[in-house]
């Protein structure tokens, strides 16, 4: 698969992908666990068809420390033991926030995400979801490829 077009020839898609990735910097210095980010933006990506962004987030949250066992999961969350009721009530939230049209996100996932979150890390949640939905459909429209990615290859991209 070749991208039909790269985002960063055009001046302002280029300045918009740059703070894209100085928003999720604030994402990294927020309350919620880099494994647990990963996993989100991970299944989000695998809703939405995106090899790049499910090529970034497995090799990101490997680095951080996440099992293959786990990323290998993801996508059959609900079928399987190996995430907290926590990681199920974010993951839960990542799959309605990205399916909207289906019912929205429901007022059991809410009370959930609730439960095992304070408001900081909802918050943080909550703008995780809308942030990899964005950057997913981004990729998928322009068919940005997934397979070449380096951990910490965008770091050149802050400020």
């Amino acid at each position: 698969m070749e991208p039909r077009f790269n985002l960063f020839d055009s001046p302002t898609a280029a300045k918009i992908a740059k703070r894209f990735y100085n928003v999720s910097t604030v994402l990294e210095q927020s309350p919620l666990p880099k494994t647990l980010r990963e996993l989100v933006e991970l299944r989000v990506g695998q809703i939405n068809g995106c090899g790049f962004c499910v090529d970034v987030h497995t090799k990101e949250a490997a680095a951080a420390g996440e099992t293959a066992l786990r990323l290998n999961l993801v996508a059959t969350w609900r079928h399987s033991t190996v995430f907290t009721e926590a990681e199920r009530a974010a993951l839960a939230l990542a799959e309605e926030g990205t399916r909207l049209g289906d019912r929205g996100v429901s007022g059991e996932t809410w009370a959930e995400v609730r439960k095992h979150y304070d408001v900081d890390q909802v918050g943080a949640l909550v703008c995780l979801v809308a942030l990899i939905n964005a950057a997913t459909r981004m990729n998928v429209i322009v068919h940005n490829p997934g397979g070449s990615y380096e951990p910490g290859m965008f770091a050149d991209l802050s400020s």
